[in-house]
């Protein structure tokens, strides 16, 4: 068994470099291909880049779905987006005062909270059905074909962030290149393949830990399929790309309560406990909140963004008391 965990640590070692080096790489592809077709990085990362950054979440939700595992379904789509939210957007917040822009409160906001609120109600009777998941599906396409159409008309302004890097970057690379299309490929494939065999090492470390099945999938599961998000968040930021860092957490969310549960409840109605209705409620209470901070100033302050990371850390301290207290 030492040695069994001495290789799941090692593993989580070498996926965490990975996926820094695949999301820097699937950052900077993302930016010149923003640029070279006129999008606003807030808009690349609320659809392109959060689509993608949820594919975890995608092939999890679709495999319990099939499998008859409703639960675990939904529980994964909800406690990602509690983390997404809490932390990962708290996380980014500690290395940088995170400014928003105008568009990302009045609209993806607004859109946010109704799809949460949409998604806690299919769950709240303890089965999504299939027209629960076809209505779902069909909000997340109304909502990407808005976007887009925003997006056409010029009606979305990104804010200028003082510190960004994007106009250096686009001095000396504003062309998308096949060679990019390939880094923009490679990094996203790189990032999928590291959070999975990050979830992999994870569990087995929590089962040998002798950690339930129900905290695994509602804690470790749940944080490993947001990986890419993490990752790609953190490089962003990092890198000055404050639009791409917070559309990649707000649209992989959308993605997940409508286009992801949708699509599962669509395959397969999913049956759930009262413990994925639970989880859900706080997640309505985490996204109201996190907009409303969003909302005063249009900002995430440093001390707002600690709070969401310690209320995170707080929900998955009471799971473990639940179980072993």
């Amino acid at each position: 068994m030492v040695g069994s965990s001495f290789v799941d640590v090692a593993i989580i070692a070498a996926t965490v470099f990975g996926l820094w080096v695949g999301a820097r790489s699937l950052v900077d592809a993302v930016v010149r291909l923003a640029r070279r077709f006129g999008v606003s990085e807030l808009t690349i990362g609320l659809t392109i880049v959060a689509m993608g950054t949820s594919t975890p979440e995608l092939v999890v939700s679709i495999d319990a779905a099939f499998a008859g595992l409703g639960d675990v379904a939904v529980s994964n789509v909800i406690g990602s987006n509690v983390y997404n939210l809490a932390f990962i957007l708290g996380v980014v917040s500690l290395i940088r005062v995170v400014p928003v822009e105008r568009s990302l409160v009045h609209r993806d906001g607004i859109a946010l909270v109704i799809a949460t609120l949409a998604g806690v109600w299919a769950v709240a009777d303890g089965v999504v059905t299939r027209p629960e998941g076809l209505a779902l599906a069909v909000g997340f396409a109304a909502y990407t074909g808005h976007l887009l159409r925003d997006e056409r008309g010029g009606s979305s302004i990104d804010t200028v962030y003082p510190d960004s890097r994007v106009t250096e970057t686009l001095a000396g690379r504003a062309r998308f290149r096949g060679r990019d299309a390939v880094l923009l490929v490679g990094g996203l494939a790189l990032v999928l393949v590291c959070g999975h065999f990050m979830v992999e090492a994870a569990t087995s470390l929590a089962r040998d830990a002798g950690i339930s099945e129900w905290v695994i999938g509602g804690t470790v599961v749940a944080a490993g399929t947001s990986t890419p998000e993490l990752a790609v968040s953190l490089v962003a930021m990092r890198e000055g790309h404050v639009g791409m860092s917070v559309g990649n957490v707000v649209g992989s969310n959308l993605f997940n309560v409508l286009g992801i549960l949708g699509v599962a409840a669509a395959l397969r109605p999913l049956t759930t406990s009262g413990a994925a209705v639970e989880t859900g409620l706080w997640l309505v209470v985490v996204t109201v909140l996190m907009v409303a901070a969003l909302w005063t100033g249009r900002r995430l302050s440093r001390i707002e963004g600690a709070l969401f990371a310690l209320s995170e850390g707080l929900r998955w301290v009471l799971g473990l008391l639940r179980i072993f207290g």
